[in-house]
């Protein structure tokens, strides 16, 4: 089992990933780290190796791939996650694994918004992309995270070995986001500095086909860890569609001496539709407080797990 594991998913970063590397060996010495290529055509995977790292690949297209296969196969008490294009400083790594190992936090975001993302990067959409993905979760799930999309992160071995990857892509961040938050996880922010791509490195996110997934990720996970909040809503806004039917049947009434059957109809209907949902999210939201205490006994078996590994192994 390793001390500490960086975790390097990459995809065609042969310009950077040699840099990254060597800074990250040097900021972390007694670290292992790890390049998980992800079908790179340009020599990615021997520059890694040359720089020092423990190369893997996974040949299934997708960071939220790529994770999923990084997550599963290295076990170490700490685990660091970083981009391979060179936009993370490795100094910063130190402080966010000491949050880990000292502190026992589970999830510590590098924190890129709170300072020199915002002058670094040239590109508005994403800027936008990334305060609206913050301003969204911490609203829905009631959090403080600083950086939802952030790729530099440092995690315990309990959140890694809990965290069920679900997306493909780089919607990824926001859902390892939001389990850390849904499942009370304690979850830090550490101020880094951000620094844009260097000239000839190509960004793999599209800003628009990305950036919906993202957002219906949100959705998705908010339907599914706040049941209850999802279908309440949805019940108030049949409800008072339903209502307003009814309102516009009377109106009818007064104004041509009958009611209208339509608008009776498509109140009572909306009106059914309104407690349907409100009943679906009551029974979701006592499965999901079923869940979650299974989770908790799910956490003990990893922490056993975790002290046999550290036992029998020679690290």
């Amino acid at each position: 089992m390793d001390k500490i594991a960086v975790l390097i998913p990459c995809y065609n970063e042969a310009l950077t990933i040699g840099k990254v590397v060597r800074d990250f060996r040097a900021a972390l010495p007694e670290s292992t780290i790890y390049v998980y290529d992800n079908n790179s055509s340009d020599g990615t995977a021997d520059i890694a190796r040359e720089a020092g790292a423990v190369v893997r690949y996974e040949h299934q297209q997708g960071k939220g791939n790529v994770i999923r296969r990084m997550f599963r196969e290295v076990d170490a008490e700490c685990y660091v996650m970083t981009d391979g294009d060179d936009t993370y400083p490795a100094e910063f790594a130190p402080a966010m694994v000491a949050r880990v190992l000292d502190r026992k936090a589970d999830m510590v975001v590098g924190d890129r918004l709170s300072s020199t993302y915002f002058e670094e990067n040239k590109r508005p959409f994403h800027n936008f992309g990334n305060s609206l993905v913050r301003k969204s979760v911490n609203l829905l799930f009631k959090s403080d995270i600083k950086d939802i999309m952030t790729g530099y992160r440092a995690f315990s071995y309990q959140f890694v070995k809990s965290f069920p990857v679900l997306s493909k892509g780089f919607e990824i961040e926001t859902e390892m986001t939001i389990h850390a938050v849904d499942k009370n996880m304690a979850v830090e922010n550490e101020v880094i500095e951000y620094r844009d791509r260097p000239a000839g490195s190509e960004s793999k996110l599209n800003t628009y086909s990305d950036g919906f997934k993202v957002l219906r990720t949100i959705l998705r996970l908010f339907r599914s860890y706040k049941p209850l909040a999802f279908y309440g809503i949805l019940a108030v806004i049949l409800a008072v569609i339903g209502v307003c039917c009814f309102a516009g049947a009377a109106s009818h009434a007064r104004a041509f001496g009958i009611l209208s059957p339509a608008k009776l109809l498509a109140g009572s209907f909306l009106l059914g539709s309104s407690i349907l949902s409100l009943f679906s999210g009551l029974i979701l939201d006592n499965l999901r407080q079923k869940d979650r205490r299974e989770f908790e006994r799910e956490l003990i078996n990893i922490d056993l797990h975790q002290k046999g590994l550290k036992e029998g192994s020679p690290k």
